[in-house]
């Protein structure tokens, strides 16, 4: 392996060798070792660290069954993609967008759904192509919308898409950027049922859940048996964390648990459907015999665990479901209800279809990344990156 200071810019290079070599189902050692040169070269030139010279690419070429051109490529500049916008109707022309490969298709949604912080700190994939009309806006019957990529199409296609509640996501996707320059996480956020729908009609690669199941009190596995019958899927626990009540510092209105919040005086700050904080806090009303409608303020929906505390911190609310995490970093006070385990749910044919799966899982367990997750507050990482057997 060297480095030929006139060579084409690494930026300009398709690099496909990780993808053909997960798809052979070959480890790194496994391939330098075919190709007769160090795991190292392999991990570097995966990362687009460094390009190969020409013997090397041969090498690789011959170890995979494949062509050189087949491996490494130019990329075509202002490259345009088709994809299915996530949510149909219609979208303003040059709106901001994130697209990811997902199966055989590739899906698009516009930055700004990921919130009004994560708008401004992650980066767009690409700007719509739709033509304006209509003060800027065309009905977009076909679901389809044409987007000029700001980045490369691997880049593109590497993007893990993950759905779920548990903001840590970001955290886990910072440090696989470290360990792969070229590759991203990107996390919306939506409750654990909406993950699933998600994962279902291939709108994501990983769904996050947290859902107890009421009979057995185990986490997770019965939901995903039973919804998800007949697919194949790996579940690989995240953390394990407290779910329960958060109120505001000190606990003003002097809330003890749900019984509470059948008070005239206590306004909810509430989870939207389906998500796995308004599952418990349904179950818990309903052994405590407190109809939903008595509840002030249940109809009233957050879109995250820090959204519910962010209300709660304003003023806005007394109470609401959500995790001890969510609570520490706010400065809350928090009432344990249960703990229950956050599992990441992946169809098993995109652990070898997907580039960067593998690495993520590799990521979860690394010992860096779970000191940090521990010093954040209320995880448990003792399970993480355990495979849960359906």
């Amino acid at each position: 392996m060297g480095i030929n200071s006139k060579a084409e810019p690494i930026a300009n290079i398709e690099n496909r060798l990780r993808s053909l070599r997960i798809a052979k189902g070959l480890s790194q050692g496994a391939l330098a070792g075919m190709a007769g040169v160090t795991r190292q070269a392999i991990y570097a030139i995966e990362g687009s660290q460094y390009l190969p010279t020409t013997a090397v690419a041969l090498r690789l070429a011959a170890a995979l069954g494949c062509r050189v051109e087949d491996l490494f490529s130019l990329l075509s500049p202002g490259e345009v993609i088709e994809g299915d916008l996530l949510g149909g109707g219609a979208i303003p022309a040059r709106t901001r967008v994130k697209v990811a490969r997902v199966g055989e298709r590739y899906v698009i949604r516009p930055v700004a759904g990921l919130g009004e912080m994560l708008n401004f700190t992650v980066a767009a994939d690409g700007l719509a192509r739709e033509t304006a009309s209509r003060g800027g806006r065309r009905a977009n019957k076909s679901g389809r919308v044409k987007v000029d990529l700001l980045r490369d199409r691997l880049s593109v296609e590497e993007e893990l898409v993950v759905g779920g509640c548990d903001p840590a996501i970001f955290l886990a996707g910072e440090y696989f950027r470290r360990r792969d320059q070229r590759g991203s996480v990107v996390g919306w956020t939506m409750g654990s049922t909406a993950a699933l729908d998600a994962l279902k009609r291939g709108e994501i690669h990983v769904a996050g859940l947290h859902i107890v199941d009421e009979k057995s009190g185990e986490s997770n596995l019965p939901y995903i048996r039973k919804h998800m019958k007949g697919q194949p899927v790996t579940v690989v626990t995240f953390a394990s964390w407290e779910q329960g009540l958060m109120v505001g510092s000190g606990n003003p209105k002097g809330i003890r648990g749900v019984e509470d919040l059948a008070r005239k005086d206590v306004a909810l700050i509430n989870r939207e459907a389906g998500a796995g904080a308004r599952l418990l806090l349904d179950r818990r009303l309903a052994s405590a015999g407190i109809r939903a409608a008595l509840v002030r303020g249940y109809a009233r929906n957050a879109s995250s665990h820090l959204e519910v505390g962010r209300l709660i911190a304003e003023g806005q609310a007394d109470v609401g479901m959500g995790v001890r995490t969510a609570s520490r970093l706010l400065g809350l006070d928090f009432i344990p209800l249960q703990e229950e385990r956050y599992d990441l749910v992946i169809p098993t044919p995109y652990l070898k279809e997907h580039p960067g799966l593998d690495l993520f899982l590799d990521t979860l367990v690394s010992r860096p990344f779970r000191r940090e997750m521990e010093a954040v507050g209320g995880y448990d990482t003792r399970e993480t990156g355990k495979i849960q057997a359906l």
